[in-house]
């Protein structure tokens, strides 16, 4: 991982306070020791260290003025809120920087933590990207893997995803306080991973595990806030024909979807496998808008018949299917011929599937390589 260069560019220590977020395992911590060798570092996941500020958070203060450091690094945040009220009043009367770490804002959020009113930038960390990996990069494995580094590396994926999986319930949602019970929550798990890459039924998933609606609803919540997943909503501007209003949801991670959902090996030509790739597609996109802070909407476009487009970027900037298919059929172009005649003005139409040469039908639409869309993708010719 030491040799992989990460895509996200982090500020210069001596000009900015800032939120680095990311899922549990992207590679945080390694990008900041990396970026900040020097800088002073307080981990909030070494225990003595957590009491200590729990109790006395204006400790920092006094330790802060006497040493004279000017940038520190706080890594875990979310686990002591009450630190934040300081890391603001020494922002704004000490002149230090802080580099503040963590993998949920939703304690935060819910117990009116100090977000420092708008005054520390926000960037997120995914993991790894195939324009990370550059030559290293191997779709099959990524489709399997996942993207968390250290998971993605590794000849033993199912051993580590089963660690990763207890380690979120234990550390990031049972310890947080996040629900009050978590053998409920571990089943959804189960039941959030089948909905991966497909609308979600709330309603369904809570007759199946014997809960509300809302607590469901609640449950993707969290997933969200400890960015776990992404639900994406459905396009639905000026509709000319009746569309499905329901969200889709994505894992972050399409190694734990898989582990989650007990996929086992996906292999091309399934189902489960363009699945895997469809998610795949969607990390890119998302690695790419946060880090080149492009701040693009993403949704998707379906009718009620079933017809359907993966994803629509910002106001029909451009449209983009997923297959995973080495052959492009007519039966893969439905969805974008149908979506162009409900909006004629779209910019671009493009269908990613892994034929081995780009191409353009008649009507327009562009079928891209793998590499070919990661090229135009990175090269900011997308959006």
């Amino acid at each position: 991982m030491a040799d992989i260069k990460r895509l996200l560019s982090l500020p210069v220590r001596e000009k900015e306070t800032f939120f680095l977020w990311g899922a549990r395992q992207t590679g945080k911590s390694t990008l900041l020791r990396s970026a900040y060798p020097e800088a002073r570092w307080v981990d909030m996941l070494k225990a003595e260290t957590f009491r200590r500020y729990s109790t006395n958070p204006e400790y920092l203060r006094e330790e802060l003025e006497q040493s004279g450091e000017k940038f520190v690094v706080i890594d875990e945040i979310q686990k002591v809120p009450a630190l934040l009220d300081e890391v603001q009043w020494l922002h704004e009367n000490r002149r230090i920087q802080f580099a503040l770490c963590g993998s949920s804002a939703r304690k935060l959020k819910r117990g009116h933590g100090n977000l420092l009113g708008g005054r520390g930038a926000r960037f997120e960390l995914f993991g790894l990207s195939a324009r990370e990996l550059g030559r290293d990069f191997d779709l099959h494995r990524m489709l399997n893997h996942g993207t968390l580094p250290r998971i993605y590396l590794t000849e033993t994926p199912g051993r580590l995803l089963n660690a990763y999986v207890s380690e979120y319930l234990k550390e990031e949602v049972m310890a947080e306080g996040l629900v009050r019970h978590l053998p409920p929550f571990s089943n959804f798990l189960n039941a959030a991973a089948l909905s991966d890459t497909e609308q979600v039924n709330y309603t369904n998933i809570a007759r199946e595990l014997g809960v509300s609606r809302e607590t469901v609803s609640g449950y993707f919540g969290i997933l969200e806030d400890t960015l776990i997943g992404h639900l994406v909503p459905s396009y639905r501007k000026r509709p000319k024909r009746r569309v499905v209003s329901a969200d889709r949801f994505y894992f972050s991670d399409v190694g734990v979807a898989n582990f989650l959902a007990r996929r086992g090996k996906v292999v091309p030509g399934s189902e489960l496998y363009g699945k895997a790739f469809e998610n795949w597609v969607f990390h890119e996109l998302r690695c790419y808008d946060s880090y080149r802070e492009r701040f693009a909407g993403f949704s998707y476009w379906r009718l009620s018949s079933g017809i359907e487009v993966d994803f629509v970027i910002n106001d029909l900037e451009c449209a983009i299917e997923c297959k995973s298919a080495a052959v492009v059929t007519d039966k893969h172009l439905k969805g974008l011929r149908e979506l162009a005649k409900d909006y004629p003005k779209i910019k671009r139409r493009i269908l990613i599937a892994q034929e081995p040469h780009s191409r353009r039908t008649p009507d327009g639409i562009e079928i891209l390589n793998i590499e070919s869309f990661l090229d135009e993708l990175w090269e900011g010719k997308l959006f």
